[in-house]
């Protein structure tokens, strides 16, 4: 746990959610979920390709309306909100302020017709941020905090390599130090190398930052690197949930053995 601990606001989880549920028509997305995230904690959920995954981490980060359910998250001001009794715009203030969404493809992520500059400040503007000159350092430091040359700090992202545009979208959403991140196959479609390096990073700024988060990964040893805890998931439903090295190294449920085992295999 970070320093944070000691104050009262971490007596509280960040995230609890209660029976979430999304369905499509008679198709299950997800179903009676329960989450509590806490200050500091990384949950990471894993499963096959249509689990159930990505539907759950839509529905928590507002991008999608659960069919039932209920979410709530504790403000950084300590106050406890119920997401979806917020307005339209509460929720994409938190999106732009408290919360940090770090997508599969990071050209979904970023602002491809302005510079990686415009893109970090964007965010500090939108927490009352002006003076330009301020704007811009600030910009420069988190460009050398995800190893990208301050040089760079013109330059679009569509100049960038796949890994140097994933690593200026992390930036874009951790330079206001958010309470909560929310990531989705943060290395996916990246060379091994890359991805190593990129998972260093994200592991080194989660906890330094003292971040809580939510990472959805098909690949157990990015769980196993990056996740206190973890979730996995079988058509739209948990079906187990513990400490990482616990669930990956003890699996009970067969699935969840199926799933090590084949990793074991390759």
């Amino acid at each position: 746990m970070s320093a944070l601990s000691a104050t009262p606001i971490d007596d509280l989880p960040v995230l609890s959610v209660r029976g979430l549920t999304k369905l499509y028509g008679t198709r299950v997305g997800c179903r009676d979920v329960d989450i509590e995230l806490w200050p500091g904690e990384v949950l990471g959920v894993v499963g096959e390709s249509g689990s159930g995954k990505t539907t759950l981490l839509d529905c928590l980060s507002a991008r999608l309306t659960p069919s039932a359910g209920t979410i709530h998250y504790q403000r950084r001001d300590g106050r406890v909100v119920e997401l979806f009794e917020l307005s339209e715009p509460a929720r994409r203030t938190l999106l732009r302020t408290e919360w940090g969404v770090v997508r599969q493809n990071p050209r979904d992520g970023l602002r491809l017709d302005v510079s990686a500059g415009a893109n970090v400040g964007e965010r500090l503007m939108a927490i009352g941020a002006r003076h330009y000159g301020d704007i811009r350092r600030e910009a420069v430091s988190w460009l050398g905090k995800v190893e990208i040359d301050g040089d760079r700090v013109d330059d679009r992202p569509t100049a960038f390599s796949g890994g140097m545009q994933q690593r200026l979208q992390i930036a874009r959403n951790l330079v206001t130090n958010p309470r909560l991140v929310f990531m989705d196959e943060p290395t996916g479609g990246l060379d091994v190398s890359v991805q190593a390096r990129l998972l260093d990073l994200i592991r080194g700024l989660v906890a330094n930052l003292g971040l809580s988060a939510i990472i959805v990964t098909h690949d157990l040893a990015v769980a196993r690197l990056l996740a206190h805890r973890l979730m996995v998931m079988r058509g739209g439903v948990v079906v187990e949930t513990g400490l990482t090295d616990q669930v990956l190294d003890d699996p009970q449920h067969a699935y969840t053995q199926l799933l090590v085992s084949s990793i074991l295999q390759v």
